[in-house]
């Protein structure tokens, strides 16, 4: 009799534990924090920053960052509830600094298998695609030209921002012609404009805003096939579990369907052509 009572008595307390671990309160206390979480503890969100005119620009003078992606930083913030810290870095590291945690995301990140290695990505904010700006009095530059391959040639030179997913699509193509890798997007535009290079290798939207500055000469060229039409995107640390990449994602979904992006887009075009940063 004893024995059959200590037996469901421990058959009780099995059953009791059992139920415990599965309990809300069990349950919460196995919980840890997420990654948002953490950024929130700190407050503050840290977006790595490379100049890209309209996605990133910075004011030398004040050191203010606009564009449409600071724009973005500063709105998930508010999200967030902490306040937007931008962290100055070139294309070169944008990537690396992102891994080593010197920042939270990255801006306007174009994602591509090899970086997908690497970082994680969010749902993108926008598309891209790679075109060619150039001088259409240029002979160097056929009439009609449609392809890369139509300007792969071994007296053409294209002015490309080092580091840049342009950079990289546009070095795995290229087999002839020279390309000269510069650092800013500045001096890029300066090699076309002092024919020091003669086609410059940029976003589409970007060389548009070149084009429209320069009416006169400047035409741009969107190869066929197309060259890199990717998405653009925050980059987010590769140990981000998927509830806090459902986040981020949430968030951009929201305002690409309601058009919010492209009045960012809008702001941001209108400030490079009145202010030329």
């Amino acid at each position: 009799m004893l024995s059959r009572v200590m037996t469901s008595a421990l058959r009780a307390t099995a059953a009791l534990v059992l139920v415990a671990s599965f309990s809300p309160t069990a349950a919460s206390a196995e919980t840890t924090d997420g990654y948002w979480q953490g950024v929130q503890k700190t407050g503050a969100l840290r977006c790595g920053a490379a100049v890209a005119p309209p996605y990133v620009m910075r004011d030398p003078a004040s050191g203010e960052y606009s564009g449409f992606f600071a724009d973005l930083c500063r709105e998930f913030a508010e999200v967030l509830k902490v306040k937007p810290e931008f962290v100055d870095t070139t294309w070169d590291n944008i990537v690396a600094g992102l891994q080593a945690g010197k920042w939270d995301v990255s801006l306007a990140l174009n994602r591509t298998p090899a970086r997908a290695m690497a970082v994680q990505f969010s749902v993108p904010a926008m598309e891209y695609q790679i075109s060619l700006a150039y001088n259409k009095e240029n002979p160097k530059i056929p009439t009609g030209a449609a392809a890369v391959a139509d300007i792969d040639k071994a007296d053409v030179t294209l002015a490309v921002m080092s580091g840049t997913a342009q950079d990289k699509a546009i070095s795995s193509v290229v087999k002839t012609a020279t390309i000269l890798r510069l650092p800013t997007n500045d001096e890029t535009r300066l090699a076309v404009v002092s024919r020091r290079a003669d086609i410059l290798v940029d976003a589409s939207d970007t060389n548009q805003l070149f084009t429209q500055s320069n009416p006169d000469w400047a035409v741009a060229l969107n190869p066929t096939p197309a060259l890199a039409k990717q998405g653009v995107a925050f980059g987010l640390p590769y140990q981000l579990s998927s509830a806090d990449v459902e986040v981020i994602n949430i968030f951009l979904e929201e305002r690409v369907a309601t058009g919010h992006i492209e009045e960012l887009i809008r702001k941001a075009v209108d400030q490079v052509l009145k202010t030329g940063n």
